[in-house]
């Protein structure tokens, strides 16, 4: 069994223990090699000095050093939580339909109320959100592979065309047969304010803002969505973009603004928690995992970053690198900086 040194960072690792991370639990085990126990990194017993700690890949490479489990926070039942949220998301994946709550629980073994804090801890989400993801998922791939969106409904497992219907409109913002066909009937919007960082492009469905990017231009948006019918917005649209560059000019936490966009579980975590960092301040790509639900998996959050469709409504400026450096960032590391910069000036 590998040290989970190869494979996760140790300083991220170290962070989840002193914050008591409960979503890094089941992802590695803090060896105490004083005390000669190992305990999860949520533990909360007081913590060890650093120079005492080692990290594992599991239980098992702990007891392989000699080291056995804390009596306090139990580490060994991480597997069989592991085990029940396995049988939860097989049930979800195989389902018709999406199980219920208590379904999810019973075939996890555990109570509701405990399967719905495990999952959440687990995988970033609620079991409902990861549901509803999986389901999306399958219609998005049957709309592209079936003939036609009558053998879609049922490719995807629903029992009935109005179901089908209501979860494209709220997952898809645009009808099954516009989806298939590249966006066609679709329309969006658009407007470009001009900035101190250079021309921002804002554009929206009527569901909501769907882009908002540095730089672009209208036959961008074409290019991005080949089939939508493309316009340029009237004052609804010019007021919406003046809301998005009052994020610019006097940043806040700002008014709340619709958008309308969607990713895979993992992206949409890491850009509702992007959404929470508070203006000015920022947060290491690894911490951003962490919270997102993956600890270790830094370079994947980074990815979910670089995919954020709407710049400054999901501020992903505001995440740098673990030794405190910048990071990439979409639209050029100046604009970063100079982001961040307003943003710390403005803070009372």
């Amino acid at each position: 069994m590998a040290n989970v040194r190869e494979i996760l960072d140790e300083a991220a690792a170290w962070q989840s223990v002193l914050a008591r991370d409960r979503a890094a639990d089941g992802r590695f085990v803090t060896g105490v090699l004083s005390t000669g126990i190992y305990c999860r990194p949520s533990c909360a017993a007081r913590h060890p000095k650093r120079e005492n700690v080692r990290f594992f890949a599991d239980s098992a490479a702990a007891r392989a050093t000699g080291l056995r489990p804390c009596l306090r926070c139990r580490p060994d039942e991480i597997a069989a939580d592991q085990a029940g949220i396995s049988r939860a998301i097989d049930l979800i994946e195989r389902a018709e339909t999406i199980p219920s709550l208590d379904e999810m629980a019973r075939a996890a073994g555990y109570s509701a109320h405990h399967f719905h804090r495990l999952f959440r801890r687990a995988t970033g989400v609620t079991p409902a959100a990861y549901a509803r993801t999986m389901r999306a998922r399958r219609m998005e791939r049957a709309l592209a592979e079936e003939p036609d969106v009558t053998s879609a409904v049922y490719a995807a497992g629903y029992q009935a065309p109005a179901r089908f219907y209501a979860d494209a409109a709220a997952r898809l913002g645009m009808t099954p047969s516009a989806w298939r066909d590249g966006g066609r009937g679709a329309v969006i919007r658009w407007a470009i304010a001009r900035t101190e960082l250079g021309p921002l492009l804002v554009a929206a469905t009527e569901r909501g803002v769907c882009r908002v990017a540095f730089d672009e231009t209208p036959d961008d948006l074409a290019r991005r969505f080949p089939k939508a019918r493309i316009e340029k917005g009237g004052e609804a649209l010019v007021a919406l973009a003046d809301t998005v560059l009052a994020m610019i000019v006097r940043p806040s936490r700002g008014p709340e603004v619709a958008i309308d966009v969607r990713g895979t579980a993992f992206q949409e975590a890491v850009w509702a928690e992007l959404a929470r960092i508070p203006p000015g301040e920022t947060l290491s790509y690894a911490a951003l995992a962490a919270r997102a639900g993956r600890p270790g998996a830094a370079r994947a959050a980074g990815t979910a970053c670089g995919a954020n469709p709407v710049a400054l409504l999901v501020p992903c400026h505001r995440v740098t690198k673990g030794d405190g450096a910048p990071g990439g960032y979409a639209y050029g590391k100046e604009r970063k900086a100079w982001l961040l910069a307003r943003e710390r000036a403005g803070r009372p």
